[in-house]
Parts: C-alpha cells; structure tokens; sequence
C-alpha cells in the first residue's frame, strides 16, 4: 500500500512541477488580475452595481483561467508516449489519472483561490464577505478541475484541442458556476442562508470525484488504442 501511495504521490508531484515549469500557474492568475483589471472599465463607475455582478463574474474569470490550462492536462503526455508507459504502472489508471488532477488543482487551481480576496477587493466587495466567497471556491473548484477534465481527455488525440476542450468542457461548468455565484451572492446578503449552496457544490464535487475519473480513463484508453 505505501508503495501505491508513493507512485500516487510521485505522479501528483509531477504534474505540479511540470505545470509550475511551463508558467501555467503563472499565466492562469495573470488572466485573472487582468481580466479583474479590465471589468471594471466596461462596467462603469458605478460601485453598488459592480458589487452586485462580482460574485458572478469572479466565478466565470476563474473558470476561464481554469480553461488556459486544460488543454496541456494529458495531450503532453499523449504526445510524447508518456501516458502509453503510466498504464503499465502498478497501479490503477483511474488512480493515475486522480493523481494527475490532483496535481493539476495543487498548481492551478489553489493558487487562483488565493488570489480571490484580492481579487475581490478589486471588485469592491467587502473584507468581511471574503470568507464565504473563499468557502464556495473551495468547495466547487473541484467540480471545475473533474469536470474539465472529462474535456481534456475527449479532446487529447486532436492536435491543438484548446478550442474543442473548451466547447466540452463549458456545459459540465454551467451548474457549478450557477450555484457557487449564488453562494457568494448570498455571502453579501444579510440574513441569506449560505449553506444550502455550499452543500450543493459540495455534493456536485463529490459526485465528480466518484464518476469524472472512470470518464476520462475510459476516453484515455480509447484515444491510446
């Protein structure tokens, strides 16, 4: 078991550090300062309106820079043989392939939430509402990186995928966006209930987690033969 655990591990550590090297992490929060940047300007000086459409458009920044990285998640190893030797591993390919996104949110994803506060200063929400908005992130980013993947992995065998990767991946990202918009809209609302959505992206990223993994070994093993 321990030695399972330290192939799991070793892939993870993997991808994280391929992913820090080719300035993924890096790209994906520079497009979300910028984005964060810009909107404002398009929405005009008005601070009770931009507040009011923050916790929407954070969401939807942070599922695009999401996007910026889905493509590289398994077509550079599809590329160069990489994924053909991991099914030779002693361990289970859906196992691998948990590894591999689990390394994918450590380098991606959790550096985008913490950016978030900022983020949302940026946006004219208050420091006070921050943790909830936080709390969402956490519990629907998830969903986003599985669900996504399910896109990377339809998508591997196409030479430049990133347009088709996207297409796949958005409708997966409706729900969740929906949900996790509403949970931190209702963070800014006095006497709204946040748990009932937080409980919903929960459950959203815990149903991703038992499925997404058979989904997208399945579309691997098929796009290998």
């Amino acid at each position: 078991m321990s030695g399972l655990m330290r192939i799991f591990a070793a892939i993870c550590s993997q991808h994280m550090h391929l992913s820090w090297r080719s300035g993924q992490t890096m790209l994906a929060v520079s497009f979300l300062f910028i984005a964060i940047t810009l909107l404002p300007f398009g929405l005009g000086p008005e601070l009770k309106l931009l507040r009011a459409l923050a916790p929407g458009l954070l969401w939807v920044v942070l599922a695009i820079s999401l996007l910026t990285g889905l493509e590289r998640l398994f077509q550079a190893d599809y590329e160069d043989g990489t994924l053909d030797r991991l099914l030779l591993v002693p361990l289970a390919f859906e196992a691998v392939v948990l590894a591999k996104l689990l390394g994918h949110y450590l380098a991606l994803v959790l550096p985008l939430i913490l950016a978030v506060p900022l983020a949302g200063l940026l946006l004219n929400i208050e420091a006070a509402r921050l943790p909830v908005l936080l709390a969402a992130m956490l519990c629907g980013s998830p969903a986003l990186v599985l669900l996504g993947g399910i896109g990377a992995s339809l998508a591997v065998s196409v030479r430049r995928g990133g347009l088709l990767t996207v297409l796949i991946a958005m409708p997966f990202y409706v729900p969740v966006l929906i949900f996790g918009a509403a949970a931190a809209r209702a963070g800014l609302e006095t006497g709204v209930a946040v748990g009932p959505y937080l409980g919903i992206l929960a459950a959203l990223s815990a149903a991703s987690l038992l499925l997404a993994p058979f989904a997208i070994a399945a579309a691997l093993r098929s796009a290998l033969r």
